[in-house]
């Protein structure tokens, strides 16, 4: 049984009903924003994400929508331990550079090489950093985090009911949430413009409702969110600046 399914069948009030009961007994805190969360999808079927298998029953799919949501929830910057890379760098992309720029050494190559994935490591978590960054700083405003994509192309629920996609460049919405957007009331920000050097928090204030939303404000926080946890960029040990 899939999610939409079991909460179609179930009916809105009792689909909440299990969910509360189920999200306490696993050790998620109900109201902490998670309610919010749920009652989109429950009063949006159309944004239910795709979860459920055919054995599954209506309490076992729910339990499933919860945990995902929690995995996101625990997975956030602040606390996360991120993995290396699982593949290995391609020999031949040092010998491309080097027939270019003859004067480059075999250190100066290497360096290359592992700045190159280093800097993928650091664009892996941008994200989540800026996700938490607004999940921390917009709580109080009535917005909370849909940890886990546990709605689709959703990132953030407003207790009066509105829905807000956000980026952080303009050029990384690709088509499938373009399409689900298509035709709602979702709105949508992204954070720096992927032409130039500009930042667009005024737009997130502007819908938000609030004015301290600032490129300084996050800038302090992914360094003080990585300086209480460098492990969340994934450092590989044979790099040639050494390991956190």
């Amino acid at each position: 049984m899939k999610l939409k399914e079991a909460i179609e069948n179930l009916g809105e009030k009792e689909a909440i009903s299990q969910a509360n009961t189920l999200a306490t007994d696993i050790g998620v805190n109900w109201n902490n924003g998670i309610c919010h969360v749920f009652s989109v999808i429950v009063k949006a079927p159309s944004r239910i994400p795709n979860i459920g298998a055919n054995n599954d029953d209506k309490i076992t799919v729910i339990r499933k929508w919860i945990l995902k949501y929690q995995k996101g929830l625990e997975n956030r910057a602040s606390v996360r331990i991120s993995n290396p890379p699982g593949t290995i760098p391609d020999p031949v992309v040092e010998e491309i550079i080097a027939s270019c720029l003859t004067q480059l050494k075999s250190d100066d190559l290497n360096k290359i090489t592992y700045a190159h994935r280093l800097g993928m490591s650091a664009e892996n978590i941008l994200g989540l950093l800026l996700e938490e960054y607004l999940a921390i700083n917009l709580k109080n405003h009535g917005w909370h985090c849909a940890w886990g994509e546990t709605i689709k192309s959703v990132d953030f629920v407003n207790e009066n009911g509105r829905l807000l996609q956000i980026k952080n460049r303009s050029n990384s919405e690709n088509s499938s949430s373009s399409q689900i957007r298509y035709g709602t009331l979702i709105e949508k920000w992204y954070r720096i413009r992927a032409d130039r050097l500009e930042y667009m928090w005024d737009g997130i204030n502007t819908i938000c409702e609030t004015n301290h939303l600032s490129e300084i404000s996050f800038v302090k926080f992914v360094k003080e969110t990585l300086t209480s946890n460098p492990k969340a960029l994934a450092v590989e040990t044979n790099n040639p600046w050494g390991t956190t």
